[in-house]
């Protein structure tokens, strides 16, 4: 009686502690993606003067909006990969009367030509 809850107490402490092993390297540890996917692509894509819905329909609907900055959107995706660091970026776009004047953040247009320049 007494060798079996040793051993019973030895199996059930394996089994805690291999539980608590995260670093294995067999371990399949997937990618984590929160927020809005954005690619340079995308962001390539934007113009000044571009409306609301353009830029939603390039973008996708803003998971950020400021209740006290309407003319703001936010975008943010952060990405983990497995066992990796958290990679995260943000883009940001501001509106005039319903036109596209800026984009800023981590991603930024190549193409882009602001207002002031023309």
């Amino acid at each position: 009686m007494i060798r079996q809850r040793i051993l019973g107490l030895i199996v059930v402490a394996s089994l805690c502690g291999g539980c608590a092993l995260d670093s294995l390297p067999f371990v399949y540890k997937p990618d984590i993606h929160q927020g809005t996917i954005i690619t340079q692509e995308m962001v390539d894509q934007l113009r000044p003067g571009m409306s609301r819905r353009q830029v939603q329909f390039l973008l996708g609907s803003p998971p950020l909006v400021d209740p006290f900055t309407r003319d703001r959107w936010d975008y943010i995706e952060a990405v983990k990969p497995g066992g990796g660091e958290l990679n995260s970026k943000r883009v940001t776009v501001f509106f005039e009367n319903d036109r596209l004047v800026a984009v800023e953040g981590d991603l930024q247009p190549r193409t882009w030509r602001s207002l002031d320049e023309k």
